[in-house]
């Protein structure tokens, strides 16, 4: 196991979140924040895109000062997460990322933890509290189940969601990627105001995150993950086995909290739709006052109670 700390003057972090640190996993030399007692019960909180670990930023102090390890990764392809291969496939596919996440927890000697996140982040947490649940001893996802199918993604919706879903269409075309490419700052701006259209960020909060962007395998990995829910691209052999396990929509047994903003302007389903996913204790949660897509960034109490509720901690 190899760790290193990256310190506030690489940039990688503002001094108040704390430093990058990076470890061996699976595939990936991650980085990561790290905070709060080392034999504390973890949390590990995933974020989504286009969004990075600065998503966790308020988050991570509360959770730590109630006496929790937090592990707050970059995902594969953004911020100073890397591939240790210049020949692995840079693959989005859903359980890709469920597997580094187990991969994560093995490099950092963490048998179980509170999985956390939202938009991708949710769904990455959502897997790893179905396919293992050993390893989770509570799930808090932004939109509740986010467990898709690529037969399921063949299925046309009605028209007013597929314009929703605009960005994934214009990602299955070349012009798309190097639109993407090009121009992902401006990108991800848009699609900030968008998904949260009552939270006003200032261009620091966006430039904080929007480092993590100039990431090398960032465009291959978010042009992958939409292609691969299309079945416009391929995904690789070694996870068929899970993809065909998380097409058949398996129920998620740990304690659950599923929270939603009022205000999300992001494709999500009702909660009505998903509440038979959770088998095990569960509550869900509407947060009001304009809450958008970024739920932990936006009202970072709600998402740090909600972790510490389904943890025991209140």
């Amino acid at each position: 196991m190899s760790v290193t700390s990256l310190h506030e003057s690489s940039g990688a972090v503002n001094a108040v979140f704390g430093p990058v640190s990076q470890i061996d996993a699976g595939v990936l030399d991650v980085g990561y924040v790290e905070a709060g007692p080392a034999d504390g019960p973890a949390a590990v909180l995933l974020h989504g895109w286009p969004y990075d670990i600065h998503s966790y930023e308020e988050v991570t102090p509360q959770l730590a000062s109630a006496g929790c390890r937090v592990i707050v990764p970059y995902l594969r392809g953004y911020g100073t997460t890397r591939f240790r291969s210049n020949e692995t496939f840079r693959n989005g596919e859903q359980a890709a990322l469920a597997v580094d996440v187990i991969a994560l927890l093995d490099a950092l000697e963490i048998e179980r933890a509170i999985v956390a996140g939202f938009d991708w982040g949710a769904r990455t947490a959502d897997i790893v509290a179905s396919l293992w649940p050993e390893r989770c001893n509570g799930l808090v996802s932004v939109s509740g189940y986010l467990i898709g199918s690529r037969e399921a993604g063949k299925r046309p919706l009605p028209p007013e969601a597929e314009q929703q879903w605009w960005y994934q269409y214009y990602f299955a075309i070349e012009r798309g990627r190097r639109g993407y490419d090009d121009n992902r700052r401006e990108f991800n701006r848009l699609i900030w105001r968008l998904a949260s259209p009552k939270w006003d960020f200032d261009d620091a909060t966006f430039d904080r995150t929007a480092a993590s962007f100039d990431n090398p395998d960032h465009v291959d990995i978010v042009i992958h993950n939409y292609r691969w829910r299309l079945a416009l691209a391929d995904g690789e052999a070694q996870y068929d086995d899970l993809e065909e396990r998380l097409a058949e929509g398996p129920l998620i047994s740990v304690p659950t909290i599923t929270l939603e903003g009022d205000a999300n302007g992001a494709p999500h389903p009702d909660p009505s739709s998903y509440a038979g996913k959770f088998a095990g204790p569960y509550a869900h949660r509407t947060i009001e006052g304009g809450i958008g897509h970024n739920l932990p960034q936006e009202a970072p109490d709600a998402f740090a109670a909600a972790v510490l509720e389904v943890g025991g901690a209140r």
